[in-house]
This record gives C-alpha cells, sequence and structure tokens, in this order.
C-alpha cells in the first residue's frame, strides 16, 4: 500500500481507493467493531467481486490483526515508529 493511501484511511478521505478497495475496507471495519457482524447486503456485494477461499483469507488476515491489536493494548505495546510516511502529510 502507498503511503498516500495508509495516510488518506487516518484522515477518512477513501477517495483515493477503487471500489473493490473500498469494499475490502468496509469489511475490515466491520469486523473490528464489537460485536463484528457482518450484514447479509455486506456479505452479498462480498460474493460478488470474491470467492468464498477469498473471503476465508482475508476474514482469517483481519481477525489475526484485530487479535493482535487487542492484545497489543492489553500489553500497552506502543509504535515501533519504524514507519514514515514518503510524502507531504498536509
Amino acid at each position: 500500500m502507498t503511503d498516500e493511501k495508509l495516510l488518506a484511511v487516518v484522515k477518512n478521505d477513501l477517495s483515493v481507493f477503487s471500489d473493490v478497495e473500498k469494499l475490502i475496507i468496509e469489511l475490515a471495519d466491520a469486523m473490528a467493531n464489537t460485536p463484528s457482524n457482518i450484514s447479509d447486503e455486506l456479505y452479498a456485494r462480498l460474493r460478488e467481486k470474491f470467492s468464498e477461499e477469498q473471503l476465508l483469507q482475508l476474514g482469517g488476515q483481519f481477525a489475526f490483526e484485530n487479535y493482535r491489536a487487542r492484545l497489543n493494548r492489553v500489553f500497552d505495546v506502543g509504535s515501533d515508529e519504524l514507519y514514515k510516511p514518503q510524502i507531504n502529510t498536509d
């Protein structure tokens, strides 16, 4: 992912993403919610673009990242500050 796209997520400006990327972000957001319910409508839109195997892979990766992020909060693990955007953040 480009720095431009990573920074766009922080700014909640999804205009730089394709429709498929926006759909993936919508799935990630839904899975990060508590409870993590995926509506039938969202699932239907996902199935138009992805196979069940692809959705399983996406869902598994998002679930792992949610697990990792929540575990980090328990132990107050902060950023290692390795990521430095290579574009202007203004």
